[in-house]
């Protein structure tokens, strides 16, 4: 009698697919993230809000830059129902418009309203410090000395 020995599995052809755990249940989000492009920033822009156009934010947000995102360069975000779309091949869900904008444009936005708060912060303090009077300060640097042994 011989017994027959059969050989082995590789260790490559084995998976661990039966011991992971199963995913759980999630609820979809109502505005999809775009999958990351180099160099660009993304933005849902409002396009009306409870059925109204709101022509004067996008036409403001266009000539800041922002320009539509074309629904067949993100084919990731799926795009259910027959509504007439403003933007044709863009991406709208729910009165928003998924608009991008080179990254550079969203850095000069931010210095430029980081420089405006700078201002207006520079501003009420010099309005505050204006009404100080030497006699009776609203700000005093105070300072303290500590002296050792007998040294008045």
């Amino acid at each position: 009698m011989t017994d027959a020995v059969q050989p082995r599995a590789k260790r490559e052809t084995e998976s661990r697919a039966e011991a992971e755990r199963p995913r759980k249940w999630a609820p979809p989000q109502l505005l999809p993230d775009p999958h990351p492009e180099a160099g660009y920033a993304f933005r849902w822009i409002r396009l009306s809000t409870l059925g109204t156009s709101d022509a004067l934010n996008i036409s403001s947000k266009l000539r800041e830059g922002w320009e539509p995102v074309k629904a067949s360069e993100h084919p990731e975000i799926r795009l259910m129902g027959g509504q007439a779309n403003r933007f044709p091949d863009s991406i709208e869900i729910g009165g928003l418009l998924l608009c991008k904008t080179p990254v550079e444009f969203t850095v000069d936005r931010d210095a430029y309203f980081a420089n405006q708060a700078d201002a207006q912060m520079a501003s009420v303090d010099n309005t505050y410090m204006r009404e100080s009077d030497p006699r009776m300060p609203m700000f005093k640097e105070r300072s303290t000395k500590v002296v050792f042994g007998k040294g008045l």
